[in-house]
């Protein structure tokens, strides 16, 4: 059977959302999820759990069926993403919990157990969409450097680097503002005896080595902010510079031809 972890937007309207699952099943609200389960001739088909951070982790759905569910979806999205991130998993049931070669085999079909690791699935995929964001900044901006290396300077206008900064300045605030959905959930406060079953699916994804990745490629790009700030600086100084060189020079020339003037 197929689980499938979506990052699909920013985040969800959780509380609008919720209200809507009420009126197809038995739906549940957890700290920062809600969870409905789906049922087909009155037996349990699937689950469903909606992360608040934009990412939904479907379990036991066929393709078809996933992107009916994804497109229900969109009227909930906040800043929707052009293409959803995806991670594909199948699972089955056996007598301890485990997940080998992207196969997830499960001691029981408990609801909190399923919430327990699509956490670490959900977390997964929210973290790739901050790994592309930030290696497709940092592609689109290792020539800076580069530039100041060779040239000594930035091939960019003032407007050009000032809107280069505000770009990393919004992606960088991005990230760090929905940095805290890495954290270890708040559902296990409340749910300690779960807590197991997230760290083994978080420790199987690398999630606390890629978001150490994450933290050093973030410092790249506050580095290269601060190259792009020291440049436009140094740009406003330069000009500044050459404004008084041209006044001393206009100066220098009207009190020539005064002179001049006088003598004649």
């Amino acid at each position: 059977m197929r689980c499938t972890t979506y990052c699909t937007a920013a985040a969800y309207d959780i509380a609008r959302l919720f209200q809507s699952l009420q009126k197809f099943g038995s739906a549940q609200l957890f700290r920062d999820c809600a969870h409905i389960l789906i049922k087909e001739d009155r037996k349990p088909k699937g689950d469903i759990f909606y992360f608040s951070y934009g990412c939904a982790v479907l379990w036991g759905f066929t393709d078809e069926e996933e992107q009916a569910i994804l497109g229900a979806l969109k009227e909930f999205e906040k800043d929707s993403f052009p293409k959803p991130e995806m991670d594909e998993f199948t699972f089955n049931y056996g007598e301890h919990m485990r997940i080998e070669e992207d196969e997830i085999t499960l001691q029981s079909k408990n609801t909190l157990t399923k919430l327990a690791i699509s956490y670490g699935l959900a977390q997964s995929v929210k973290l790739t969409t901050f790994e592309e964001t930030i290696q497709k900044t940092i592609d689109n901006t290792k020539h800076l450097p580069q530039d100041l290396s060779t040239k000594g300077k930035i091939s960019m206008s003032r407007r050009d680097i000032s809107r280069k900064m505000g770009e990393l300045f919004i992606e960088r605030n991005f990230i760090n503002l929905h940095s805290e959905t890495l954290d270890t959930p708040e559902f296990f406060w409340n749910y300690p005896e779960l807590e197991p079953f997230y760290r083994r699916t978080s420790h199987y994804l690398d999630v606390a080595k890629r978001v150490e990745v994450l933290n050093k490629r973030l410092g790249v790009v506050h580095e290269l902010f601060e190259i792009l700030s020291g440049e436009l600086n140094h740009q406003h100084s330069s000009r500044l510079e050459w404004t008084i060189i041209i006044l001393i020079f206009i100066e220098i020339i009207i009190v020539i031809l005064r002179d001049l003037f006088r003598i004649i």
